[in-house]
């Protein structure tokens, strides 16, 4: 399937992006040869064929959520920089403190 180069300017207009007429010849160029190798694809007889989400097995790699008792705030306030004991002191970032 080629590509005109007025289609190729429409979908650079809908995409917001700007091309200067040297860059629009080489894309509409590149966008063929694109859409040349997808209609090849297509050509693959895919009957039987179940789809996939993934082109290889996915597995959870997630540990199971089990409850247990958090770490006590002085050994985890120990790793922070700053703090005041209960809180993590960190830069303003809105206005003063």
């Amino acid at each position: 399937m080629a590509l005109s180069l007025e289609e190729v300017r429409k979908v650079a207009l809908l995409a917001r992006l700007q091309f200067t007429e040297e860059e629009l010849v080489e894309l509409t160029s590149q966008m063929g040869d694109i859409l040349k190798y997808v209609d090849q694809l297509s050509e693959l007889d895919t009957e039987g064929i179940e789809p996939m989400a993934h082109a290889a097995e996915v597995q959870n790699v997630f540990a199971d959520d089990i409850q247990q008792p958090s770490l006590p705030r002085e050994v985890i306030m120990e790793n922070a920089p700053k703090h005041d004991g209960k809180y993590y002191r960190v830069p303003a970032v809105l206005g003063d403190e």
